[in-house]
């Protein structure tokens, strides 16, 4: 059975951890579905970890659809969640209702994700929602505001923790159906999970939140550089490498084909 977003608002009720992955291509997403990942998201991450760019911000939405279409053909059950990329939603609403609306129709996706909660884009949230659209909230560390907030721990002093609690209640009230905590003390991430009645999902944001999510390429240890939240689960660069200085080593000496 596919899993729904009141699906993953009922696991919040029941306290059933919610397991969240991202994925870029048909192959890494069909891997992940066959595990039972609950929810897949096409993150802008992938502007660094598919495509070799330094931030995020360079990603178009063209180049996001492309991606969440090969990732939605290689899910059958997971709960698909595209991130709109910097500036296809942040000029007006209509933008983002026309961006968000051209994800679901040409993906396939179930949901999409936006960053921030102040109230322009929690109206921008509440008009995505009364139409039709699922959305994900995202507040913390947002990676498209890394020329404003750098990708250091956000919610330290009392103002900011106010603020991000703030944002994640406006994100709920206006009908978004999870939010994001990125980069934030796990005492926050406890009080805004505790307060929210929907779920909450963690990254670098402490045990308390209804999920996790991390960046698969960083759990695979495909990437240079992890964040300091990362648990690397593999070491596939390594893997990676030795299986292509074999097969180099093997034509070489005509080893193969056998």
């Amino acid at each position: 059975m596919a899993v729904t977003t009141g699906q993953i608002i009922k696991w919040k009720q029941q306290q059933r951890p919610i397991v969240t992955l991202t994925a870029w291509d048909y192959a890494i997403a069909r891997i992940l579905d066959e595990v039972g990942v609950d929810i897949i998201l096409v993150g802008d991450s992938l502007a660094m970890v598919a495509l070799g760019h330094e931030t995020t911000l360079p990603i178009s939405l063209d180049e996001m659809i492309h991606h969440a279409a090969a990732v939605r053909r290689g899910v059958k059950h997971a709960l698909v969640v595209c991130d709109l990329p910097f500036l296809s939603y942040q000029e007006s609403i209509s933008q983002a209702i026309h961006s968000a609306g051209r994800v679901l129709k040409e993906t396939g996706a179930n949901a999409v994700k936006l960053e921030g909660g102040h109230p322009a884009m929690a109206e921008t949230v509440a008009r995505l929602t009364t139409i039709g659209i699922p959305v994900m909230g995202h507040v913390g560390l947002t990676p498209q505001s890394v020329h404003q907030l750098g990708y250091k721990k956000q919610g330290k002093t009392d103002n900011e923790a106010a603020r991000i609690l703030d944002e994640a209640y406006a994100l709920y009230q206006a009908g978004a159906f999870a939010v994001v905590l990125e980069h934030i003390p796990a005492d926050l991430a406890a009080l805004i999970t505790n307060k929210l009645p929907i779920p909450t999902i963690g990254i670098g944001a402490g045990p308390d939140c209804d999920g996790q999510v991390l960046v698969t390429a960083d759990l695979l240890g495909l990437t240079d550089k992890q964040p300091p939240f990362v648990k690397v689960y593999a070491n596939l660069r390594e893997v990676i490498t030795q299986a292509v200085q074999n097969y180099s080593q093997e034509v070489r000496d005509k080893k193969f084909p056998i």
